[in-house]
């Protein structure tokens, strides 16, 4: 049987160590979580994706970027999403041995669709356009 055709829009927030091994990878993939990383987190909206790119990710002057990707939704099926603070704070939790097949999920490229910078110095890429 064929994967489905159907797929699921996803956000991470990234730093610029992870946005050049994504860059690598001809932005098809996400890097190996390292040791004392056992979860991936992709996030379930662009809103929630932004609050931790520009609060977080800012933090000590660096910058922080969201991209968006979309996953297979059959895939995606076996985990259940997870709210970790008010509705807007959902995302899934993909054990590091599950990123592989994660990866191979992924329908598209993993594009970056804001950039935040420590000091409100944000921009956005105009997601309507297509």
């Amino acid at each position: 049987m064929a994967p489905s055709t159907l797929t699921t829009t996803l956000y991470r927030p990234v730093g610029q160590a992870e946005l050049d091994l994504i860059e690598a990878s001809g932005r098809r993939r996400f890097p190996p979580r390292l040791p004392e990383q056992p979860i991936f987190y992709p996030v379930c909206n662009e809103e929630y994706a932004t609050q931790i790119a520009s609060r977080w990710n800012t933090a000590e002057g660096k910058v922080g970027y969201v991209t968006r990707f979309a996953v297979r939704s059959d895939f995606l099926a076996r985990y259940d999403v997870q709210i970790v603070g008010s509705r807007v704070h959902a995302e899934y939790w993909i054990p590091a041995e599950d990123l592989e097949a994660f990866n191979d999920a992924i329908v598209g490229t993993i594009e970056v669709i804001g950039e935040h910078r420590a000091g409100g110095h944000d921009t956005t890429k105009d997601t309507t356009a297509r």
